[in-house]
Order: structure tokens, then sequence, then C-alpha cells
């Protein structure tokens, strides 16, 4: 599938803003399944300042600063890609998820590196608690980690209104609500008490209307699923538990870490501004 992509983001303030230095995670990222075709940023007011460089997980970000004043700033990110759903794997194919090689393995030797405690998923007892029924000794991991997920999209309830950016994992798992984000890092959070190696991805996904319904622009939204390291042969597995699905053509990915923190789509700091308001729409436009 080819798609575009476009992702605008207004913050309005209600004083001047003096400075203001920014990091984004919109460009898209590269891989086995996606090839980027083209990306560009559209800023307002023009920055003073714009770099492109990857971050420590291999992202392509952009940094910014505006030092002109404004009480405005707009960000357009147009994009597009084409995708390729995954190779199928059998579950029952992969090694037990107790087997250090699971644990310990990499593609590029630093899988490792997801299995610890990150900013905003701690690996805490409640999780593995939650999570212990789906992993006996000895099961396949994928196995073990399909279950997980859609155990995750059964129980939890889809709710924007429960959480925020900032809601801590253990009240996500509480609440047994939340949104992709929240599904997503009550996954990662599970699969790694168990010493896997589990990722955060963030991405767009396709959303197709109900039958006879005009698509409506920027009715999509950013998308977030994980994914989990399954050996040496399966590699990383891609897992989306709010839609209880491996993750295929339909899904973009943006960019990859330990947690949401690691890819926010737009963070910084700025000098005055007061209070914010932010508005994000998100586009996505199947071509072929």
């Amino acid at each position: 599938m080819r798609y575009r992509v476009r992702h605008l983001t207004t913050y309005r303030y209600s004083d001047t803003v003096t400075l203001s230095q920014n990091l984004a995670h919109l460009a898209l990222r590269g891989s086995a399944q996606q090839q980027v075709l083209s990306h560009r940023l559209e800023i307002e007011p023009q920055p003073a300042v714009l770099r492109r460089r990857d971050d420590y997980f291999g992202n392509p970000t952009d940094a910014f600063t505006v030092t002109s004043r404004h009480d405005r700033l707009v960000v357009l990110s147009f994009s597009e890609v084409d995708v390729v759903a995954p190779p199928a794997i059998d579950p029952a194919a992969t090694p037990p998820w107790d087997d250090a090689l699971v644990q310990g393995g990499g593609d590029d030797g630093r899988a490792w590196e997801y299995r610890f405690d990150s900013a905003q998923i701690p690996c805490a007892a409640e999780l593995r608690r939650y999570a212990a029924a789906d992993f006996p000794p000895g099961r396949p991991v994928l196995e073990a980690a399909l279950a997980l997920n859609v155990r995750i999209n059964r129980e939890f309830v889809y709710d924007p209104a429960a959480t925020n950016v900032a809601t801590p994992v253990l009240e996500a798992l509480e609440l047994r609500r939340g949104v992709c984000q929240d599904f997503a890092q009550v996954l990662i959070g599970s699969l790694r008490t168990f010493g896997l190696c589990a990722r955060y991805v963030s991405g767009y996904l396709e959303t197709q209307p109900p039958p006879g319904r005009q698509r409506l622009v920027g009715a999509d939204a950013t998308h977030a699923w994980a994914q989990v390291w399954c050996g040496p042969q399966a590699g990383w597995i891609d897992l989306d538990p709010t839609n209880a699905c491996i993750p295929g053509e339909r899904h973009i990915l943006v960019a990859i870490g330990r947690d949401f923190a690691d890819v926010s789509p737009l963070k910084g700091m700025v000098l005055g501004g007061g209070r914010a308001e932010v508005v994000v729409g998100v586009d996505v436009e199947r071509l072929v």
C-alpha cells in the first residue's frame, strides 16, 4: 500500500513566546516492511535553525529553534510511504519465552536495552501478576505474547477521556481503560517482567469509515503498538493490543523507543507563552 500522511500540530499561546526550541519525531522510519518515499516539514514562524539527524534509537528527528516573537506555532508534516505486510510466522515455532537466547538476543546486539525499566514503564510486580496466566513455563514466546495481546484488547476499554500522555502505566492497568499508548505500555511492561525484550512503536493506522460514510479528513490519529524480540530467527514481531492483531500493511511506522517519552511527536521548551492550547490533526490517505 502507498500512503500520504499529513500531521498538523498547532500551538496557540495566551502570551507572546520569545524563544521556542523543539524536537520532532514526525519523519517516518524505514524498515523491511516500509519504504519512505518523501518527507518534509512546514513550520510557521520559520525557524532560525532546523537540523535533521538520527537519535540514539535510529529514528530520524528534526530539531528546530524559532527566535521570532509569536503567539502561534504551526508544524505541518507531509510524508509518502510504501508499506507491505510482514511475512507470516507460526507462533508455535518460536522459542520458549524462558529460553535465555530469546531474552538476551538482538538483531543489532542491543535488544537487551529494552528489557528494563524505562521512564514511563516500570517492570512492576502488578504487571507480571496480570500477565502470568499467559506465560506458563516453556510456552513459545510469540504464542504467549499474542495471548496477552488479545487479552488486553478484551479486558481494557478504549476510552480517550480516561487517561492522558502522562498517565502512569500502573494507573491504566488498574483502570482497565485508556488509549493505544496505555495498552501498548501495559503490554510492554508485562513482557519485560518476564525478562523479554519489548519496545514501544509510534505510528499511524489507516482508518476506514463505516459503509456508506465518507472518509473524514483529520479523523485519523497517531497510533501506538509494541514489538517483542522472538529470537534470532523470528526477530522483532509487532503486536497491536488496541486491535488485537499483528500490525500489517495498514500500520505506518514513525519511531521506536523504550516508551512514549522517547518518541513523542513534538516536544520542547518556550520562553514566555503563558497558557498553551494544542490542536492535532492527522490524515492518512491511501494512494494505491
